[in-house]
């Protein structure tokens, strides 16, 4: 028989802990785009993928079930964006094809995670 395990913080949330990995991975790569978009494209990116994770905790650490859903949309809306900024990163060449699959890759892992634990959090109300 498989052990349910609990939820007792946000941390335990595997979401959770694949959005900080890809928030690590997003501020490595934007370290080699050009110096002129550190206030541009660099700065954008990297608050949409610090968004993700902060806004996880940040809904469970709410009061009730509704807020946590919101506090999620918003998350995964931060993610939608910060795939087109990837996309525009890749057309200017600011990163390679494979480190834009790879990022892009994770990114929809996260998407996929997100909706099935909104569709799921949505089903308890």
């Amino acid at each position: 028989m498989k052990e349910k395990t609990s939820i007792k913080t946000f941390r335990d949330l595997l979401v959770w802990q694949k959005s900080m990995v890809f928030v690590t991975e997003v501020y490595k790569i934007s370290n080699d785009f050009p110096k002129e978009e550190v206030f541009g494209l660099t700065s954008q990116i990297r608050r949409c993928a610090v968004s993700i994770p902060s806004n996880i905790s940040e809904g469970y650490g709410r009061q009730s079930l509704g807020d946590f859903i919101r506090f999620l949309n918003i998350g995964i809306a931060s993610l939608f964006e910060l795939q087109t900024q990837l996309e525009i990163s890749l057309n200017l060449e600011y990163i390679s094809n494979e480190s834009f699959t790879k990022l892009y890759e994770q990114s929809r892992e996260i998407e996929r995670m997100l909706s099935s634990l909104i569709r799921k959090l949505k089903e308890k109300r």
